[in-house]
């Protein structure tokens, strides 16, 4: 499976975005996907997971009721949806696969590239 995530750009504080992450190969339906950040300096952070039918979610606390995350398994693509953005949520962010799912980037087996999300206070 390989995976494209994309959609960042600059946003002010307050401000939404909404990332997008394409998946080719035919196992995307099975996967549990998740998104994962990395600020400079810092570890690579969970965010959000979703379980391969999109029925269950997850997320950080840092995030949970400003982000969602939901996927089209038809479109082999998750999303994130991001609002009430803050400068703290700046990073690079990541989509990745499981075939177990959870909240350890170590869980997962498949990653995309990254997308670069910047907050300005």
């Amino acid at each position: 499976v390989q995976l494209q995530a994309s959609g960042g750009g600059l946003v002010q504080a307050g401000g939404s975005l909404r990332l997008s992450c394409a998946a080719s190969g035919q196992t995307f339906s099975s996967l549990g996907m998740g998104w994962f950040r990395q600020a400079p300096g810092k570890e690579r952070e969970f965010v959000a997971g979703i379980g391969w039918s999109g029925i269950y979610t997850y997320y950080a606390d840092s995030v949970s009721g400003r982000f969602t995350i939901s996927r089209d398994n038809a479109k082999n693509t998750v999303y994130l949806q991001m609002s009430s953005l803050k400068s703290e949520d700046t990073g690079v962010y990541y989509c990745a696969g499981s075939m177990r799912g959870g909240s350890y980037y170590r869980e997962y087996e498949y990653w995309g590239q990254g997308t670069q999300v910047t907050v300005s206070s």
